[in-house]
């Protein structure tokens, strides 16, 4: 069946929504997050790899096949999990690695970020209940935590009633539906300012210390940076460093967070040495060839910290779910394209 490739009425309004919401670090990092439309029998969905931020300036949507890619996901197909294999038309994006995640909704307009306030909740164990006493009133869900692909599309998908909109993904994030742009806007703005808890930044790092023995390949950021609070309180540590909280983490940063008592530091091995370190007391040391990502993703740890109860019980990855990540070929492809 050939498809219509004409681009949705609302394609720009789209466009102009997905650069705001990519440009609010509390709500996007890096690459994360996508946002999609659906016109008939196509989908028009964010790239792998490429930025929200970059909407406007850059064409960072693909079509796919809807129906194609629905019906592969109602018959448990391996290829669902292959979103590539869906492109309509010519061209060197590859879809989203989520779009199967976006399939299975039947609203139009279909908004997904790693939202702060969302994700402060949702990696405590006791998450749903404090996002029901939020949420109350709206249509929404939560699931438990998958590898981004079909099988998070799948648990959404069982999931989903004939009213939802929203839906809370454990350590991962936030999705929102409408059957328009406007609608799905004041949909995640209702769901955030629900879900928004204040930062607790309480004290000032130590960087004289930290100066002294920064190693090379590595940089001590300006005092006021919101990184350093990772290293201020024992509660803090123990949080930031008990392992990896959502899968971007995890792609950008490594596995969990490196922490180090300051005499400790100068061992640091350069060949192996993790992107940013934990210097009780004292604060943060970043790699200095850090990416963009990498930076990104750690200052949303800190964001995700401080915005946690200092006596939460928290769902950390499994050793498994950690190594899937690592060993995945679409999140090495998200990461080549967003190096470029």
């Amino acid at each position: 069946m050939s498809l219509e490739l004409t681009r949705p009425h609302d394609i720009s309004e789209l466009i102009e929504y997905s650069a705001e919401v990519g440009a609010n670090p509390l709500l996007i990092q890096g690459a994360g997050g996508n946002t999609s439309v659906k016109e008939g029998n196509v989908m028009w969905i964010k790239a792998s790899g490429t930025l929200l931020a970059d909407a406007k300036s850059k064409d960072i949507f693909v079509a796919v096949d809807l129906p194609e890619m629905r019906l592969a996901l109602d018959n448990n197909e391996p290829r669902s999990d292959r979103p590539a294999e869906f492109t309509i038309g010519k061209g060197v994006l590859r879809p989203s690695i989520e779009t199967s995640l976006h399939a299975v909704f039947k609203q139009r307009i279909v908004i997904h970020v790693h939202c702060v306030q969302t994700i402060a909740h949702a990696i405590q164990q006791n998450g749903k209940n404090l996002i029901s006493q939020k949420l109350a009133g709206l249509n929404w869900c939560m699931v438990s935590y998958q590898k981004p692909g079909a099988n998070l599309a799948q648990e959404v998908k069982a999931a989903l009633k004939e009213d939802t909109d929203v839906v809370i993904l454990a350590n991962h994030g936030l999705l929102v539906a409408a059957d328009s742009v406007i609608d799905a806007a004041r949909l995640l703005s209702k769901v955030v300012t629900a879900l928004t808890v204040k930062p607790d930044k309480r004290h000032k790092p130590n960087l004289a210390g930290l100066r002294d023995v920064c190693p090379q390949k590595y940089q001590v950021l300006p005092e006021e940076h919101i990184i350093h609070q990772l290293a201020l309180g024992p509660d803090r540590v123990r949080l930031s460093t008990g392992g990896s909280l959502y899968p971007d983490h995890v792609i950008f940063c490594g596995v969990g967070a490196a922490c180090m008592n300051i005499e400790d530091v100068s061992k640091i091995d350069l060949d192996i040495a993790p992107v940013f370190v934990i210097v009780p007391e004292k604060g943060v040391l970043v790699r200095q060839d850090a990416s963009e990502g990498a930076f990104a993703l750690i200052q949303c740890l800190a964001e995700v910290i401080l915005r946690t109860p200092i006596d939460a019980r928290l769902n950390y990855l499994t050793e498994e779910q950690n190594f899937e990540l690592l060993d995945w070929d679409a999140e090495k492809y998200r990461q080549a394209m967003n190096a470029k």
